[in-house]
């Protein structure tokens, strides 16, 4: 008898022969608005198999490649910073064994676990993050870990100018202000993307994508909807522009609440961003 075992479609290999691993982190105890993002990666799984594996954007099919999805991690509830270590254990584990992590999130404060292990190891790593949100606040209601702050936390270590934000078209006016003095931002859309892939390509790069950089009437199932994101077309040009960068060394894709779409439109698009963005890390 074989086990079935769900897995996101096309990912089944053994993890001895995986060049990229995806798993997921279930975790969104610092939401500050709707929760639900803990439920992304199981749903998506399950809703994958309505999902071609083949890409015709990139002319390659997920079975040609050799990905390994490791499931969820057993995120303890009501511990941030037991759920960030063991995201950043997890993480490191799939470096030193010479693999490419690729996260399913959870809330954006995910993020941080995994880049701890990706800076520990690429120390001159760079960042593309594409949001609706600044998420640069130095704390959010006293709490220096939050979604509010993960990429203010990411500053912390990478320091100024190695951090590119696009799609952002939310936040606090200090927010934005502090921005401009040390980093580079990209409001409302996805102009001059290719300028900075052109000028980052050979170094260490990782990519974070919150997925409420969507315009909310293409992507309503999130906890922080925001107006005046991007379409589905634009963010699949930047996924290809993503092609030209030769050393990719860590992703992750978040904020997804399942429940807040019944139609299961958002979680067919979350499904076709992940298809795609494995692609990417395998080219």
């Amino acid at each position: 008898m074989n086990r079935n075992i769900e897995t996101f479609i096309g990912c089944e290999c053994e993890y001895s022969e995986a060049t990229t691993v995806v798993f997921g982190a279930p975790f969104d105890g610092t939401t500050s608005f709707r929760p639900g993002t803990r439920f992304a990666s199981k749903v998506m799984r399950s809703e994958s198999y309505g999902l071609e594996s083949y890409s015709p954007y990139q002319d390659v099919d997920l079975y040609d490649l050799s990905i390994y999805d490791g499931g969820d991690l057993d995120i303890p509830f009501g511990n941030t910073t037991k759920a960030l270590d063991m995201i950043e254990e997890y993480t490191a584990k799939v470096l030193n064994d010479g693999k490419t992590p690729l996260m399913i999130g959870g809330e954006h404060l995910v993020t941080l676990g995994a880049f701890k292990s990706i800076f520990n190891k690429y120390p001159d790593v760079h960042v593309i993050h594409f949001d609706a949100h600044t998420d640069l606040r130095d704390d959010y209601l006293g709490e220096k870990l939050s979604h509010a702050s993960v990429i203010r936390r990411v500053w912390d270590l990478v320091g100024d100018n190695r951090i590119f934000q696009f799609g952002i078209r939310s936040g606090e006016r200090d927010e934005f202000y502090w921005a401009k003095d040390h980093m580079y931002t990209n409001k409302f859309n996805l102009d001059n993307l290719d300028k900075v892939v052109e000028k980052i390509k050979d170094k260490p790069v990782y990519i974070t994508i919150d997925l409420d950089v969507l315009d909310p009437s293409i992507f309503p199932g999130t906890g922080t909807p925001e107006a005046g994101g991007i379409t589905f077309k634009e963010l699949m040009n930047g996924i290809l522009e993503f092609r030209k960068l030769n050393n990719i060394v860590g992703i992750d894709i978040n904020e997804l609440s399942p429940q807040y779409d019944t139609s299961g439109t958002s979680t067919a698009v979350a499904c076709k961003v992940l298809r795609e963005m494995l692609i990417v890390a395998n080219k």
